[in-house]
């Protein structure tokens, strides 16, 4: 049995929804139907019981009067059997009467209840048929005792029941069919959400991220409407996720590829002068020293790579243990301090400052890193004696550096890609003066990480980098 009931509930729960609404409706209704149908039924049989009933206590009314006068025959009343009994000694004997319905043992017993007041009650008489009976005393020792055959009340209640069953069969297949087709049209939405998520299934959304397939129509309801908002809702957001990972992963190939050039190179020209070291071993020890010299720069130089890159991968990872160390700094004396780096490595580029004090909660090493990405970014691309300024401002809640050059500027086109990864304005100068073009990326990334912005200005005579950065909050005393 609990398997039998197992499948059935199986086999219901992979039945359409639209066939599942339909049946529960029909069976619904069904029991509605038959309620309503015995209701009816039942009132209508009390309603001619009543009835008959009244019509017995009116014709018998009628007649004893005139029994206690004459003690002659009742007069008869349509097909009703009524009959005038004596009763003695608890045995009952018709007077007079017309012909008993086939049971005159259990009318005369019948006779007898009624010697003490009127009682009125159903009996099957023996030809099997339902006879409604009254008895009411005439005098002490007379009963008039009258039976109404109930076939036909019965014969009008059952005709009353198939019109029923009938009108209701009709009204049942009407609402089944009208109520698939209302559904049917109804749940049409739901289909046509069904298609386009199959149309989107058989699709290669890697090759193809933006695929224009939404929800359309109208109609279905409130609730209908909602649904087919909230799926084409949840199609723009796939779309948006799938064309970023797919711009995520053609940047990540970019930068795998950029980074695997940029490594070669160093390597190669590791490699290069360690042939040319072993060539040299027996020649000048001042041309070993040169290979030896060059071996070392390389190094240093893919070192300062190697750095970075795994600074922007600690970085992009939101790592555990975050290269950040905050501690409260005021930013006028590191730019001060790079200012004078700056000016000590670069005296071809002039330098001026304008420094007012501005407190934060940084890392200041990776301040320092900052700083010193931006003007040598400033000096790495502009020509000798361009002029560099740096400026420390603080409004109500941020402080705002800017790294300002007089050089050529950055063309338009360039600027939206300038914090790009290994992105180069100018690539043969750039690495010829050992930038890996990674600088402005590392300023971006560290400076999101502390909770600052940075952007650029640029056009010709003047370039400006502005790093915004959250103002410590005051402590009170």
């Amino acid at each position: 049995m609990k398997r039998f009931l197992r499948r059935w509930y199986g086999a219901w729960q992979r039945t359409r929804l639209g066939t599942r609404i339909i049946l529960g409706l029909g069976a619904l209704a069904l029991v509605v139907f038959a309620v309503v149908g015995v209701t009816m039924a039942g009132i209508m049989h009390g309603y001619l019981d009543r009835r008959l009933d009244e019509q017995l206590v009116k014709s018998m009314d009628t007649q004893v009067p005139l029994l206690r006068a004459t003690h002659g025959p009742p007069e008869p009343v349509y097909s009703w059997y009524s009959a005038l009994y004596t009763v003695r000694d608890g045995v009952a004997t018709p007077v007079s009467g017309g012909k008993p319905p086939s049971d005159a043992e259990q009318l005369a017993k019948f006779a007898v209840e009624g010697l003490g007041g009127d009682v009125t009650r159903t009996l099957y008489l023996r030809d099997g048929e339902p006879y409604r009976v009254r008895a009411c005393p005439v005098d002490t020792d007379s009963v008039l005792v009258s039976a109404a055959p109930q076939k036909d009340l019965d014969s009008t209640v059952q005709q009353l029941i198939w019109v029923e069953a009938g009108a209701f069969t009709f009204a049942l297949v009407v609402l089944v069919v009208a109520g698939r087709l209302v559904l049917r049209r109804g749940l049409r939405p739901l289909a046509d959400m069904a298609g386009t998520a199959h149309d989107i299934a058989s699709h290669d959304l890697t090759a193809n991220p933006a695929l224009p397939v939404r929800a359309a129509g109208t109609g279905g309801g409130a609730e209908v409407e909602e649904l087919r908002t909230a799926f084409n809702v949840m199609l723009a957001h796939i779309d948006t996720s799938l064309a970023a990972k797919t711009e995520a992963n053609e940047r990540l190939r970019r930068f795998v590829a950029d980074a695997s050039h940029e490594l070669r190179t160093p390597l190669t020209s590791i490699r290069g002068y360690a042939d040319l070291f072993r060539y040299a071993a027996a020649n000048e020890p001042a041309e070993r020293e040169a290979h030896l010299a060059k071996i070392r720069e390389e190094t240093a130089r893919m070192t300062v790579l190697v750095d970075d890159l795994l600074l922007l991968a600690r970085l992009d990872a939101r790592a555990a243990e975050t290269p950040l160390r905050p501690e409260r700094v005021d930013l006028a004396e590191l730019a001060g301090d790079a200012a004078d780096a700056f000016a000590a490595g670069r005296p071809d580029h002039p330098l001026t400052t304008s420094l007012a004090t501005a407190v934060v909660d940084a890392d200041p090493v990776r301040l320092r890193q900052v700083l010193d990405n931006l003007l040598a970014n400033a000096a790495v691309h502009t020509p000798p004696g361009t002029a560099v300024h740096v400026s420390v401002t603080a409004s109500a809640s941020e402080a705002v550096v800017r790294v300002t050059d007089t050089g050529p500027g950055i063309a338009p086109a360039d600027q939206d890609r300038i914090f790009d990864r290994f992105f180069r304005v100018d690539d043969s100068r750039t690495r010829g003066n050992g930038g890996t073009g990674l600088g402005l990326s590392v300023v971006q990334s560290l400076v999101t990480a502390h909770g600052g912005t940075v952007a650029v200005e640029s056009e010709p005579g003047r370039t400006t980098f502005t790093v915004r950065l959250p103002l410590a909050p005051v402590v009170s005393e």
